[in-house]
């Protein structure tokens, strides 16, 4: 099996080539510069593994929630690369990479990932492991950090660059629930292949003209009036 992966949902961008039980993986912190990195990734990870794209068993895409250029950014690769390679396309959550992240990198889990959503908001989900792969528990949300509605479980670790901007109204909100927070997990392209892998197996995929991101809202930034102007 072979599956190709990007992700440039966040400041983070990622290509990986999954191949089998081999990962190939790019990544860089690069604010506002995925247009110029992401295909020269993808590139390289192709050169490592010596294969070329219509070798490839599917590609597979953060599809969000995240910031709306990026999800834009991989939705368009995405297609091209499915549409010439006549291959099926994956879409996985960038809070479940985050959360198979946290497990892989700590082994937590049982995680609260928020990512900024700005507009004084959080992209929030409940991940939970379950045979070394997270699942989420309930839905994925776009909330003010004071409305979250959460689960009353123990155990859960903080995850996500919400939780730099947003910690103490979060921490209120979750109270004694949340072990240790880390801020400095972003979401990899490595873990969108691993996590792609399970729903290739099962069918569970798109092909090009089906390729969507998932931005949970469609509001991009508040009014003058909203922010007190």
């Amino acid at each position: 099996m072979k599956i190709l992966a990007i992700e440039t949902a966040t400041d983070a961008c990622s290509a990986s080539l999954l191949i089998d039980d081999q990962c190939y993986t790019k990544f860089e912190l690069a604010p506002r510069r995925h247009t110029q990195l992401i295909l020269p990734q993808i590139e390289q990870v192709l050169a490592e593994a010596d294969i070329n794209q219509h070798a490839l068993d599917a590609i597979a895409f953060g599809c969000g929630p995240g910031a709306f250029t990026g999800l834009r950014i991989a939705a368009g690769v995405t297609q091209g690369l499915a549409l010439a390679a006549d291959i099926p396309a994956i879409a996985v959550s960038t809070l479940a990479s985050i959360a198979q992240a946290a497990y892989q990198q700590y082994q937590l889990e049982k995680c609260y990932v928020a990512l900024d959503a700005r507009m004084d908001q959080v992209y929030w989900g409940e991940y939970q492991v379950s045979n070394n792969y997270v699942a989420l528990k309930g839905t994925e949300k776009v909330t003010s950090p004071d409305d979250l509605q959460r689960s009353n479980e123990d155990g859960f670790a903080g995850i996500g660059s919400g939780w730099q901007v947003y910690q103490q109204a979060l921490m209120d909100q979750v109270k004694a629930t949340t072990s240790p927070v880390f801020q400095d997990i972003y979401p990899s392209a490595e873990q969108i292949a691993w996590l792609a892998a399970p729903k290739f197996l099962l069918g569970d995929f798109l092909y090009s003209d089906g390729v969507q991101p998932v931005y949970l809202r469609n509001k991009v930034a508040q009014t003058l009036i909203e922010r007190g102007k």
